[in-house]
């Protein structure tokens, strides 16, 4: 079968309809859960929250961010948007919170979970949102002859994930993605955090950002905050925390729907 007629073959067939819905989202109790993991990981980070999620009976969906850019992350999100039925919570851990806030404008999103994570208004860069602040020093990235950006290995346990196993930690450093470093240089279109009810989970060790930085940008958004005691990785050591958020959010916004 030629390459013509494999594709003709491929779009005569009659695949469910996946496709955007129609018209309004009827109010009603969220069930949807949508995670976008953040630089330097993917989204297998989430499992513990996407267990404890499945659990409860939320329909959830990982997105796998390509950190090529903003606009292919978005693009991401908004492909796995697009395939929900009914209202959506939006999550996002650390850049993946740059995502939810430019993506996050989509219909069917009744609220935005921000985890450890940042949140620029429209018309700033994500890079603004260091202005002032100092990260610490555990945390550092090497960035490549093309422009991307790795944690260093070697202090990768301690900028990241100093909470997580020695076995966890070394998988995280093994199996980075790299970030297109030029991403946090993109301006906003959209501040979905505007619009849409946010929450923040706030980890008191993180090392990733100035703990400064990341009360200034939940107070900024209006955010309702748990802080938990844990590392910028807390999407992955601190799962029941988390989840936890995240279904609280999800009650709330349907009680208010109502």
């Amino acid at each position: 079968m030629n390459l013509l007629l494999a594709a003709a073959t491929v779009a005569a067939i009659p695949f469910p309809a996946f496709a955007q819905s129609s018209g309004p989202v009827a109010a009603s109790a969220v069930r949807n859960v949508v995670l976008v993991h953040g630089a330097f990981a993917d989204g297998s980070g989430w499992r513990g929250v996407y267990d404890r999620l499945a659990a409860r009976g939320y329909k959830v969906t990982v997105v796998q961010n390509p950190l090529t850019s903003l606009e292919d992350d978005v693009a991401a999100a908004k492909r796995a948007l697009d395939r929900q039925y009914g209202p959506v919570i939006l999550v996002g851990h650390c850049w993946g919170g740059t995502v939810i806030t430019e993506a996050g404008v989509h219909p069917q999103i009744r609220g935005l979970v921000y985890v450890c994570a940042l949140s620029p208004d429209a018309g700033e860069t994500t890079a603004q949102q260091y202005d002032g602040f100092t990260t610490p020093p555990e945390f550092v990235i090497d960035v490549a002859g093309d422009g991307f950006g790795f944690i260093r290995a070697e202090t990768i346990a301690a900028g990241f994930a100093a909470d997580a196993s020695a076995a966890d930690a070394a998988f995280l450093r093994d199996s980075q993605v790299p970030i297109a470093m030029s991403a946090f240089g993109i301006n906003l279109q959209n501040a979905a955090w505007r619009e849409k009810p946010s929450w923040a989970v706030i980890a008191t060790n993180d090392k990733a950002f100035d703990q400064k930085m990341l009360r200034k940008m939940a107070e900024r958004i209006g955010a309702r905050v748990t802080e938990v005691a844990a590392s910028h990785a807390a999407f992955m050591t601190q799962p029941g925390v988390v989840a936890g958020v995240i279904d609280a959010a999800a009650r709330q916004v349907s009680d208010n729907s109502r």
